[in-house]
């Protein structure tokens, strides 16, 4: 088995590995909507954090054997991963519009990292660090600012808060980066404290602000903002701190940017979506065609039902005894019968 296949195989698991931690997120933030950043009570979201992490190691050693330009791609497949998945584990099916903006955002991120061209430089300098890390703290908090503004609408809020959290798992992307070829120059690890110490703080951040953005906003939107900021940032500072470059010059860099917008048109198409989903009223299932099986009555149900017919019929007899008394009516008398005698006509008797 060559290298290739091996990264290309490691970046398809870490992909299933985070869609399934991403699944677990959402779950757990549509049944514990208390607690919206950390429900560390709850089981199943240790287990998403476990995947999450899981993704994360994979998707590192896959770095290791295969080179960028293909590994980076491969992860936005997590997206198209987590619908079908998400459909068989917990019976959440996506709509056709989810499917369309889901597949653009994946298209568009996988074109646009496969033009990206790695530089010679992979390291940032102490003034470089400390000037990235208050700039992503600034788009950090801001993010979360105006998702705050927000929160009388769901998925922008969602959103805000999931590009919120790319920004964190971009530049804690970055930080990696730099730390691990800081580390084969051979640097002391006393250097690498502060950067180590960024990496902790962003990529926590990133797990509580990721989780807070699937309270009310589903899976499919979230989860593709989060998966296209994450590696687009991380790609603009390649570009503007690394030097990196998109290839095949103006050409490449033109197709790049078509890819962009193409991305970008998925997350519109996924939030607008959402958006008018929520707009719809729900809709009330009808029974066609068939007797339609009664429920049990529950205890609290029936005290309910019971009181109703109580109101219902003192409203009754509040009413009957508002109307006016009628005039009595004379009780007709019985059918007399007339008894007639038989009598002689007078003429009759005259002439007798």
């Amino acid at each position: 088995m060559s290298a290739l296949t091996v990264a290309v195989l490691l970046s398809l698991v870490s992909a299933v590995a985070y869609a399934g931690g991403a699944i677990l997120q959402e779950r757990v933030a549509v049944t514990t909507p208390e607690r919206r950043y950390a429900p560390l009570r709850r089981g199943m979201w240790w287990v998403a954090i476990a995947l999450n992490g899981l993704g994360a190691l994979l998707h590192v050693v896959a770095l290791a054997y295969g080179p960028l330009s293909v590994v980076q791609p491969l992860g936005a497949l997590t997206i198209v991963f987590a619908l079908p998945m998400a459909a068989v584990f917990v019976r959440r099916k996506a709509g056709a519009t989810a499917w369309r903006g889901a597949i653009m955002a994946t298209v568009g991120l996988a074109g646009l990292l496969s033009l990206t061209q790695a530089a010679d430089k992979q390291s940032l300098d102490n003034a470089e660090r400390i000037m990235v890390a208050l700039a992503t703290g600034a788009a950090v908090l801001a993010l979360m600012a105006l998702a705050h503004a927000a929160h009388r609408h769901p998925v922008v809020r969602s959103v805000l808060l999931a590009g919120a959290a790319g920004v964190a798992f971009g530049i804690a992307s970055v930080f990696t980066k730099t730390v691990a070829v800081d580390w084969s120059d051979n640097e002391p690890l006393t250097q690498q404290l502060p950067a180590l110490a960024v990496i902790a703080v962003l990529a926590g951040a990133g797990v509580l602000i990721s989780q807070a953005s699937y309270r009310g906003a589903g899976l499919a939107a979230p989860l593709s903002t989060v998966t296209v900021v994450n590696p687009v940032v991380a790609a603009t500072v390649g570009l503007t701190l690394f030097g990196e470059s998109f290839r095949y010059g103006a050409t490449g860099t033109a197709v790049a940017l078509a890819f962009g917008v193409v991305a970008g048109g998925g997350l519109i198409l996924l939030t607008t979506e959402r958006i008018g989903a929520e707009g719809r009223p729900a809709s009330v299932p009808v029974a066609r065609g068939g007797p339609v099986a009664a429920e049990p009555v529950t205890e609290d149900a029936g005290e309910t039902v019971g009181d109703a017919a109580e109101t219902v019929a003192d409203a009754k007899e509040v009413r009957v005894r508002e109307l006016p008394a009628l005039p009595s009516q004379p009780t007709p008398e019985p059918h007399r019968r007339v008894l007639f005698r038989h009598t002689r006509h007078p003429r009759e008797r005259i002439g007798s």
